[in-house]
């Protein structure tokens, strides 16, 4: 990978605020935005009230940062797998796989179901909007250095629909509760005429 594909270096995350985010999106997990109150998260968190508000000044701020902290921990993962991918000389066909595989082996507990609940409510609250915009992009490059890697042409064109198909099949795995098995294929059908 050329260092233009590196993520940003984001600072270290205080502990105590990395425990208020834990706290926040498990509850979003468990109970949707609606059960985010500062009492319940500094319960959650075990902190301090006054800590939630020293780390927080506004809930709009508790749930961007929440968001972008999810998104930002999503990709330094996804992009570890990436790079190992493209060392690894992976093809279409095991690059599919792979990602079908990362797809199965997440785990829909409380933290990661609370991102599909942050973006509704970025369509009900548009101050989330731009924390929105900011995740999706983190995809949609993820996505383009991973097509790229393969050998996919307009690989750039192509990410927000990769990222939009995988998105789509974890919010139906999720609610439905099926295997991921369908990813791999809906990948191939996706970059066949591509490359």
């Amino acid at each position: 990978m050329s260092s233009e594909h590196v993520p940003a270096v984001t600072p270290p995350v205080p502990p105590t605020k990395q425990r208020i985010i834990g706290a926040v999106l498990r509850v979003i997990g468990q109970d949707g935005i609606a059960g985010v109150t500062n009492r319940r998260i500094a319960k959650e968190a075990g902190v301090s009230l006054g800590s939630v508000t020293y780390h927080f000044t506004s809930q709009h701020e508790m749930l961007r940062e929440s968001m972008l902290h999810f998104v930002h921990e999503e990709t330094r993962r996804l992009t570890t797998l990436a790079d190992e991918g493209e060392a690894a000389g992976l093809g279409i066909d095991a690059a599919a796989a792979l990602a079908g595989q990362v797809a199965d082996g997440t785990v829909f507990d409380s933290e990661h179901i609370a991102p599909f609940e942050l973006y509704i409510q970025a369509g009900r609250d548009e101050r989330l909007r731009e924390a929105a915009a900011e995740c999706f992009t983190a995809y949609d490059r993820l996505a383009t250095q991973i097509l790229t890697a393969l050998g996919v042409p307009d690989a750039e064109r192509l990410a927000a629909t990769t990222v939009a198909l995988i998105a789509g099949l974890q919010l139906r795995r999720l609610a439905t509760g099926s295997p991921a098995e369908d990813l791999a294929d809906a990948l191939l059908l996706l970059v066949a005429g591509r490359v």
